[in-house]
Formats: C-alpha cells, sequence, structure tokens
C-alpha cells in the first residue's frame, strides 16, 4: 500500500518554458519561415542544430544533434545561423515580465525559469490566473508562446510545462500528483536515462508508479539507498527544492543537457565557452566576485562527474571562469579519455561582493584590472547591439 504524503506547506511553483525558442524568434523575424521547418545552427560538416522548429521536430529533428543528420532526416529544412544577440534582446523582455509577478525567479537559461508565485497571490490572483496572464504578456509584448506549468513544487511544474507544449498551460495539484504521475514511463523522473531505465525495468519498474510500490530494498540493490529516497519522493510527487533567484544564490551556473550525446570535444568546448560568457555577465550584474569554479558532465548512462577548483583570487571576468572552466573539462577528458557527453555545466562559487574583493584586489597586477575594463566595454556593447556586436574566440 503506497505510504501517505506528509504534509508539507503549500507553495505555488511555475515553470515558464519558451516554446522552440531560438527557433521560434527566426519564424518571428522572417515571415517566409512561418510554417517552415527550420534549424537553427551552422551549416558545415561539424555544424550541431542549436534549435529544432516544431515542423522539423516531425521529421526527428531536435537540437544537440549534427546539422548533416538533421538535413538528412529532413532535406527541405531551412539551416539559419543564429542571432544569439537577438535572442538574449527577446529573453530579456520575457524575464523581465516574470520579474513583474515575483521577484523570487531562478533562471535556468536564456530561455527557462522556475518562479515562485506564492507570495503574489494574494495581489495577483491564483497561480494559475497568474499563469494565464503572464502568458498573455509575454505574447502581447513578444510575440511569442511559452508553454507554463503550475504545480506546488519545482518537479512537478517542470514536468507539467512539457505536458501541453507549444502554448501549453497545466495544473498538476498536490491532491492530483500521484494519480497523474502513475501511468508515466520512469524515465520522466529526471535523472533517470535510458541504461538506468533498463536497469529498473529488469526489476518490473516501468513506470513512475511502479517506483511506489516496489519493495524499496529491493529498488535500492538496484540503484542505491540515495537515489531509492530520491526516486521514490519524485515518484509521489514531493519536492523541497526552493527557488532561488541568482542574488540569494550560492552559486551562479548555466548547463545544458543534449538530446544525443556530444562526441565531438570542441562542440562541448563551444557551449562551455558560452555558458562562462553568460556566467560572467550574471558575476558582473550583481555585483559579485567568485573565488570557484565548478565544471559538471554527464555520460550517456546519466553517470555524472563534478570538478571544482579555486582561483587565486576573487573575479568576475569571463576569462578567468572560462579559463578555469576549460582547464577543468580538459583535465578530465584527457585524464580518462574522453567520452560522449550527455550535458555539460559550470558554475562560479564561493562569493565575496565586488567591494569586499577590492579591498583583497590593492597589489592584482594590470591585466586583472584591464580584464575587468574590458569586460564592462564588452557588456555595455553587447546590451546595445547584441553578442554578434564582438565575439570572444577561446574553443
Amino acid at each position: 500500500m503506497p505510504e501517505a504524503i506528509p504534509h508539507i506547506p503549500s507553495r505555488a511553483i511555475l515553470h515558464v518554458d519558451m516554446d522552440a525558442f531560438f527557433a521560434s524568434v527566426e519564424q518571428l523575424d522572417d515571415p517566409a519561415l512561418r510554417g517552415r521547418p527550420v534549424l537553427v545552427g551552422h551549416d558545415g560538416p561539424r555544424g550541431v542544430v542549436a534549435a529544432a522548429s516544431y515542423e522539423s521536430r516531425v521529421f526527428g529533428c531536435r537540437s544537440a544533434q549534427p546539422v548533416a543528420v538533421a538535413k538528412r532526416l529532413c532535406p527541405h529544412a531551412v539551416v539559419v545561423p543564429g542571432r544569439f544577440w537577438r535572442y538574449r534582446e527577446v529573453s530579456a523582455q520575457v524575464f523581465e515580465l516574470m520579474h513583474a509577478v515575483t521577484p523570487l525567479v531562478q533562471p535556468l537559461s536564456i530561455d527557462e525559469a522556475f518562479l515562485d508565485v506564492t507570495g503574489s497571490v494574494r495581489l495577483l490572483g491564483d497561480p494559475v490566473h497568474i499563469a494565464r496572464t503572464l502568458k498573455d504578456r509575454i505574447k502581447a509584448t513578444t510575440g511569442l508562446t511559452g508553454s507554463i506549468g503550475v504545480a506546488p513544487n519545482k518537479f512537478l511544474a517542470k514536468l507539467a510545462s512539457d505536458m501541453d507544449k507549444p502554448d501549453g498551460l497545466t495544473v498538476i495539484t498536490a491532491a492530483d500528483a500521484e494519480r497523474v504521475l502513475a501511468p508515466l514511463p520512469v524515465g520522466r523522473i529526471f535523472g533517470v536515462g535510458p541504461q538506468t531505465e533498463k536497469r529498473l525495468a529488469g526489476i518490473g519498474v516501468r513506470t513512475i508508479g511502479d517506483l511506489v510500490t516496489i519493495d524499496p530494498a529491493v529498488l535500492a540493490r538496484r540503484v542505491g539507498d540515495d537515489e531509492t529516497d530520491r526516486y521514490r519522493r519524485l515518484a509521489r510527487g514531493l519536492d523541497d527544492r526552493p527557488v532561488v533567484p541568482d542574488r540569494d544564490a550560492k552559486s551562479i551556473g548555466q548547463e545544458q543537457t543534449f538530446g544525443r550525446d556530444l562526441t565531438d570535444p570542441d562542440a562541448v568546448r563551444a557551449v562551455l565557452l558560452r555558458q562562462a560568457e553568460e556566467v560572467g555577465r550574471r558575476l558582473r550584474k550583481h555585483a559579485f566576485r567568485a573565488r570557484g569554479v565548478v565544471v559538471k558532465i554527464r555520460f550517456g548512462d546519466f553517470q555524472t562527474v563534478t570538478r571544482r577548483t579555486t582561483l587565486p583570487q576573487a573575479t568576475d571576468a569571463t576569462n578567468d571562469v572560462w579559463h578555469a572552466a576549460r582547464d577543468l573539462f580538459d583535465r578530465w577528458a584527457a585524464g580518462g579519455g574522453f567520452r560522449p557527453v550527455r550535458l555539460i555545466g559550470m558554475a562560479a562559487t564561493d562569493f565575496a561582493t565586488s567591494a569586499a574583493a577590492d579591498q583583497l584586489d590593492l597589489f592584482a597586477n594590470r591585466d586583472h584590472d584591464k580584464q575587468r575594463r574590458l569586460d564592462a566595454t564588452l557588456d555595455k556593447i553587447r546590451a546595445k547591439f547584441g553578442d554578434n556586436g564582438v565575439r570572444r574566440s577561446g574553443v
């Protein structure tokens, strides 16, 4: 018999996920692309799809897929180069609308975020009304659609946002959680990949509901005690992780999961560089300097390794965090041999405020001062002209 779900304080969490964001922006700006299969990426022998429109997805195209493979699947697809300055411009509009709803916004990527609207209900109405209003404002302001999940926690909200794409609004309540979750394949729980699915199928666990009813001891022998506890809590709809905005975070990071494992180390480094640029920008925005850098690497079987380093001094310079992240990745790749990567992420940690760090910079060399001035200048150029106004080369 399933265990009773313990009482936890009710929260109202939204997960906002823009629909095929890069491709949708291209279709928005070029009417000739609307209704056509669009691939965003470099149309070359080593090009990788950054985004695939819904029209191309029906042919099996997806992000992180080699462009050559996507073109074989959909020969009539239109390949357009990415305009990241434009995506960032639209993203800023979307996040401004999110912050108008609540200060508790946790960015996950340029087009995705969690919002805790628990404290906004009294002023703005019930969570579903808030979500519907936010969707309408995003559409009216940007011309784009986003899908929103509404739930009492992050796991259920993210699951809900993916249930009715594109342009969906899906609600999962605490009372409905087990009923909604039970028939879903076990792979819908984050951290359960194809290899883990096979191991679980070997003991008769194929759905999320099976995780609730199976003997925990049997499950632990297959996946370990820690994962058993985590899987069973999520299977019952329990997730107490808070929504943490940048200003309150203990780290600022970016990560990306690929639809197909990346087998080219340079392709992974290119993603890592863009993540470092974004992390550096967010550090400077919040007047933080980081003393540590962490790189997270996940393989196709969901095995995950984490590498970290301490910087010589606290920094908000993009070059500093990029070089540290690249070195961590390169040492890992050289140490045990490169393996295809399913997810890459990096984060800056161990913050000091810029004011406090300045006290330690009295004897800092001039190169660091020049780098900070350069980053400040680049931030201004990108704010005015977008990412393509100036680009960093580093792979």
